[in-house]
């Protein structure tokens, strides 16, 4: 029996409150204005109706994905034209070949899983969520406005940066939605901030620089509600497996991979991986054997391993077929998740 791990939209399904640099920030808060109105609806549940300016926005950073089967070559265009995800030699007489090349295949995967990435509407139902703790727990930094910054699909980063300093925002959080840090994702997402205010001070001079007071949250692998989710979750699926094969499970918890290449310059997102997982298996009481295992390289150059796919082979060769698979490094399901995992891999199963 194969099985995999639940995902949907994990942390927010067990009321997650904010992260300790969102906490701090909402702790420094100054106004103390008019609370919104609240009525009820039809079915009873309290809605806020809140017509104030926001004044704390939190830009919920990550990679996205095409919305249809159209956006995908413009996705994968900017997606390889990043040095900071996938340096290549002359990226910008390579990466719109590269792009137009990979199109078809990647269109026919994105047509699987329902003809576009989901990542957006689940980020939005995680912001929706977010936004309505920080109001209660934090009237003094309310009302508060979630945006999404994507670097490669709409709505861009640069694009969420100047909405919010039209709506006028005096707090910014750039809050990533990877819980671990590399160079190549979260570090992509705060470089892309920092050139658009390079780019607005050389085009406008001092009117150029930001109006906001910026907050990075750029990584939280061992938050403990992060780790709580997981081990729930697993423990939650460890139930289906049948009782006379449920001690005997191989746990395999999957992450996006890296080129050797950023690994060797000392990219921490490995180390941050691990200790994501430790924390998830002390929780569990070390109850399971487990196996940390990467996923999604691209292309010939070495990649960090061992792969997903691999790891999956060797241990069904080898009599182990009772594996529960977890995506470790993902807050929300898309493209690594739903055609990666739950297709290619049951596909080899």
């Amino acid at each position: 029996m194969f099985h995999l791990v639940a995902r949907r939209v994990t942390c927010m399904g067990l009321g997650i409150r904010p992260v300790p640099a969102v906490q701090k920030l909402a702790a420094r808060g100054l106004s103390t204005a008019a609370q919104p109105e609240k009525h009820e609806d039809s079915d009873g549940d309290v809605q806020v109706h809140d017509e104030r300016k926001p004044k704390t926005g939190i830009m919920m950073m990550n990679l996205g994905g095409p919305e249809t089967l159209e956006d995908v070559q413009s996705f994968l265009l900017r997606l390889f034209s990043d040095k900071d995800l996938i340096p290549l030699p002359a990226q910008s007489f390579l990466a719109p070949r590269i792009a137009k090349r990979r199109t078809p295949k990647i269109q026919e995967q994105y047509s699987r899983i329902g003809g576009g990435s989901p990542i957006k509407m689940w980020t939005t139902k995680q912001g929706e969520g977010m936004i309505k703790i920080l109001d209660e727990i934090s009237p003094q930094t309310a009302p508060h406005k979630f945006y999404i910054g994507f670097r490669y699909a709409d709505p861009l980063t640069e694009d969420t940066i100047e909405q919010m300093e039209k709506d006028g925002i005096e707090h910014a959080v750039a809050f990533t939605q990877y819980p671990q840090y590399s160079c190549s994702t979260t570090g992509s997402s705060l470089n892309a901030v920092y050139r658009y205010y390079n780019k607005r001070i050389r085009d406008r001079g001092e009117e150029g620089r930001s109006q906001m007071k910026w907050t990075v949250i750029d990584r939280w692998p061992t938050h403990p509600m992060l780790v709580e989710c997981f081990a729930k979750n697993i423990e939650k699926e460890l139930t289906k497996f049948p009782a006379d094969v449920r001690d005997d499970v191989v746990i395999l918890f999957s992450a996006h991979s890296l080129p050797m290449s950023v690994v060797n310059r000392g990219d921490p997102y490995p180390q941050e991986v691990g200790a994501t997982v430790q924390r998830v298996m002390e929780r569990l009481g070390m109850s399971h054997p487990y196996r940390l295992v990467w996923q999604s390289k691209v292309g010939p150059l070495p990649w960090l391993g061992p792969q997903t796919d691999e790891v999956i082979q060797g241990l069904a060769a080898n009599g182990k077929k009772n594996l529960l698979l977890v995506p470790i490094a993902f807050t929300s399901d898309h493209i690594e998740t739903l055609h990666e995992l739950d297709i290619d891999v049951e596909w080899r199963m």
